[in-house]
């Protein structure tokens, strides 16, 4: 059956069902089952290779290509970490299904809604150097928000604010996918967001909006006077020492990458995705980064090492969104244990998390956002690896914002 765009497009999404959901089969696409990059590659100090030894690294390698190949997933990249025990970094499949090119550890891709943990991260910045405060309302920093005198910057960090998602407004999924090269401006994709009512009163319940983050985004420029872009860059990227990390300003995407591939199309057909523009996402997310940047955000970011113990106390007060075994802090989940966000975005998806119990890693980038079964290929994959790993916690599942 053909996915209907409205129902997801764009949602540069979240995360979570019943950890106890099967993996449902779906046609694999005609790709080559090609695995690149050795399994328990060294990665750093902490993690000797082949810690986890062959027989959990053979079980590990299995469950990875067979989330592959029943999902249909083009190509996929894993990486853990656990100090003391090992580590595994593993890449299946392929980078681009015209050429059989392989999938590779190495490269860069389009991180989607992990994007949030960065724009929230600026965000707690200016809140440590006591700029902004989490309970001012929007409308102090910017105009024309639907009830913005009563929705405070924590209300959109914790993706309680009840405005309505441009993302889900028919209009903007009929432009942009009419011409996914098109540049919009934040103004622009919020106004299609704006046309609508909110949904709640302020703080009432979790609804997942990309309106709340290009408009935390927004604030991040009015109170500094610099392109996010830039303010990012120096606060937060440069110090958190992520070298191959960076929020583009149209459709740039560094070398190299794998091909990306996704079903979110105005015919309902598979097209690639690669080089469309994400200017829409923005501040909510358009991020690109590599593995080895995001295996070091997952803990700077689950620790708090770039902010006040203080803040990112405030940060992971995390609360019930009524999908099981996830509650949301601002701009960050807890997925039964695990810290952290994953992103989707046309073409791609990632997760990037944290477990403070064991001090483990995982972050997981693909070259696809086409569901299976009604759930993210990423929470797929990241499923099964933990429910290996860390079968007492089990990272949920993927479900679609509402």
């Amino acid at each position: 059956m053909r996915r209907t765009p409205s129902r997801r497009l764009f949602a540069a999404t979240l995360l979570v069902a019943s950890v106890l959901a099967p993996v449902t089969a779906t046609p694999a696409a005609a790709v080559h089952a090609v695995t690149t990059a050795a399994v328990g590659t060294h990665g750093e100090d902490d993690c000797p290779p082949g810690g986890f030894g062959p027989e959990l690294t053979s079980r590990l390698d299995k469950a990875v290509e067979d989330v592959r190949r029943q999902a249909g997933i083009p190509g996929v990249a894993v990486g853990l970490w656990m100090p003391g025990r090992g580590s595994y970094v593993h890449a299946t499949g392929v980078a681009n299904k015209a050429t059989g090119e392989p999938m590779s550890t190495d490269g860069f891709i389009r991180i989607g809604s992990e994007t949030k943990t960065f724009t929230v991260t600026a965000l707690l910045k200016l809140v440590d150097d006591h700029r902004i405060r989490l309970d001012d309302p929007i409308a102090r920093y910017v105009h024309g928000v639907p009830n913005g005198h009563r929705i405070t910057l924590r209300h959109l960090a914790e993706m309680r604010s009840g405005l309505f998602p441009y993302t889900s407004d028919p209009g903007f999924i009929h432009d942009l996918l009419s011409d996914p090269q098109r540049y919009f401006t934040p103004e622009e994709a919020l106004a299609y967001g704006f046309k609508h009512k909110n949904t709640f009163e302020p703080g009432a319940k979790f609804e997942y909006s990309n309106s709340n983050l290009v408009l935390l985004g927004l604030v991040v420029e009015k109170v500094t006077g610099q392109p996010l872009q830039e303010f990012l860059r120096n606060r937060v990227l440069r110090p958190a020492h992520l070298r191959h990390t960076l929020l583009p300003t149209g459709p740039e995407f560094p070398e190299p990458h794998p091909r990306g591939y996704t079903n979110q199309t105005l015919s309902g057909t598979v097209v690639d995705s690669t080089d469309w523009n994400p200017s829409w996402a923005w501040a909510a997310g358009a991020m690109i980064s590599d593995q080895r940047d995001l295996r070091r955000w997952a803990k700077v970011l689950a620790t708090g090492e770039l902010l006040s113990p203080e803040t990112q106390a405030q940060r992971l007060k995390t609360l019930p969104t009524g999908f099981p075994g996830l509650s949301y802090g601002l701009g960050i989940f807890d997925a039964n244990g695990w810290i952290g966000h994953n992103g989707s975005i046309p073409g791609y998806e990632t997760v990037t998390v944290y477990l403070p119990e064991r001090d483990a890693t995982l972050v997981v980038m693909l070259n696809t956002d086409i569901t299976s079964g009604g759930q993210e290929p990423s929470t797929l994959v990241a499923r099964a690896v933990t429910a290996i790993v860390t079968p007492d916690h089990v990272y949920a599942g993927g479900i679609q914002p509402r």
